[in-house]
């Protein structure tokens, strides 16, 4: 059969033109979206007087069948009919004969697949929220079961102050909570309807978009026709939230990683979400989260890609925008399979109290405490430092913790020392200490979690 479009040519097109021009190995996977956005036209058509109601219900009825075949795998996508759109068109030429034909009265492949990428990414975001969401329960309730866990808190990778781990964990709460948010953001932007844009220009038909709009759910139409069929604007949005979210879990994953190792131990994930090797027994390997850290490219890379093909396009439809699906479709999956294994492995991990506990006891990370202290004794807060210093660097030469020295040593360094000294050095006092609004004190903690779980129930 010969090409739909293939009145104006003379020769066949090119086997190899044909391999490397069509998009229906990967668009397919639009195929709902198109034959929904293809029902919701010809039911406009239709009410339009546009086309005979008759023939438009005709249209439809082969549309559900096809959508049928589709749902039961029955459908076999030819390379030979390029994209989605021909392929389903040739579908419903064979089921309902040259009726099928006044299905495409009025638009163009241009803005019917923008309708079927803005329909995919509606529904795909939606998804996604919920998944995030379900991260964020599991991030909640590891936090209520640690409250009163301490571990160290770090800053370029070294010692810095004492926190509470489910503090720690309540900081990827609350990155995941701006990804959500810029998920439902995003979502006004995807919510635009181009159809009836046609090829550029709009169409000669006395169409009715706004009915369009309506059946489709959405809530915005392009108001320039030339805008509508070429914006990737909603793509780039979508990609570039999916690259931070990514960098989000990236960041948990090095985390969990470092803690699941001999020289940390302060978690132990689950044995359903590590592989072993296959030379040594020993091993038990996070190669979950690592995996999770490393996809985290694939995110980063469609983003690039897709800005690239963008970059030099003239207006208005053009080829190169063929290569914005695959990316779209990569980088969905791609979340869609790290937050449906992060939400489980992070309520499954085991968290090693004592461990976390028997690091804070071994190292300085109570030093400013001795400062603060000091300088409620009236020492100016600079010269506090620089006492301090030095008693860190006696005990690191003494082969001694902060709460090893003796009163008498404390007492070498200043006067002011007093015995309460070892109680404003206990861990649990730095700790409680720390009551300032998001700090790390149990009672700022249980506010924080508190908040997190009405952000939950919104």
């Amino acid at each position: 059969m010969s090409k739909l479009w293939g009145g104006r040519f003379t020769k066949e097109t090119n086997k190899l033109v044909e391999e490397f021009t069509a998009s229906i190995p990967f668009d397919q996977k639009l195929a709902k979206e198109d034959i929904a956005g293809s029902l919701a036209h010809v039911q406009m058509l239709g009410e339009c007087g546009i086309i005979p109601v008759e023939d438009a219900e005709e249209i439809k009825k082969g549309l559900h069948h096809i959508k049928e075949m589709v749902d039961h795998g029955e459908v076999e996508f030819l390379i030979e009919d390029e994209d989605i759109h021909m392929n389903i068109e040739k579908l419903l030429l064979e089921q309902i004969g040259p009726v099928g034909g006044k299905l495409h009265t009025g638009r163009s492949r241009n803005d019917q697949v923008a309708t079927d990428m803005h329909l995919y990414l509606r529904t795909k975001t939606t998804e996604l929220i919920t998944l995030v969401e379900n991260v964020q329960k599991a991030i909640v309730e590891q936090a209520k079961a640690n409250i009163e866990t301490l571990i160290p808190g770090y800053t370029h990778l070294q010692r810095a102050q004492p926190v509470s781990f489910a503090h720690h964990l309540m900081a990827y709460f609350w990155m995941f909570e701006r990804d959500k948010e810029r998920l439902i953001d995003s979502l006004k932007r995807v919510n635009w309807l181009p159809l009836g844009a046609g090829a550029l220009a709009g169409t000669t038909f006395p169409i009715n978009r706004e009915r369009v709009a309506e059946i489709l759910g959405f809530e915005t139409i392009y108001p320039n026709s030339m805008d509508a069929v070429s914006d990737r604007d909603f793509i780039l949005e979508f990609l570039s939230i999916g690259s931070i979210i990514m960098t989000h879990i990236s960041r948990l994953s090095e985390e969990l990683v470092l803690w699941s190792s001999q020289e940390f131990q302060f978690v132990e994930l689950d044995d359903s979400f590590c592989t072993g090797s296959s030379i040594m027994p020993q091993k038990k390997n996070p190669d979950v989260p690592e995996l999770l850290r490393g996809k985290t490219g694939r995110a980063y890379g469609n983003l690039i890609g897709l800005l690239t093909v963008l970059k030099g396009l003239p207006l208005a439809y053009n080829k190169d925008l063929q290569e914005d699906k695959e990316g779209m479709f990569d980088t969905v999956e791609t979340l869609e399979g790290s937050l449906k294994l992060l939400a489980p492995m992070i309520e499954t991990m085991t968290v090693k109290k004592d461990v976390m506990r028997k690091a804070i006891n071994n190292d300085y990370s109570n030093a400013t405490d001795i400062a603060d202290y000091l300088v409620t004794k009236g020492l100016p807060f600079r010269e506090a430092h620089e006492v301090i210093g030095k008693i860190v660097l006696y005990a690191i030469q003494s082969g001694k913790f902060l709460l090893d020295l003796s009163f008498d040593e404390y007492q070498q360094f200043s006067p002011l020392f007093g015995e309460d000294i070892y109680e404003v050095l206990a861990p649990e006092h730095v700790v409680a200490v720390r009551n300032s609004l998001g700090g790390t004190s149990p009672e700022q903690v249980k506010q924080q979690i508190k908040l997190a779980e009405e952000k939950l129930q919104q």
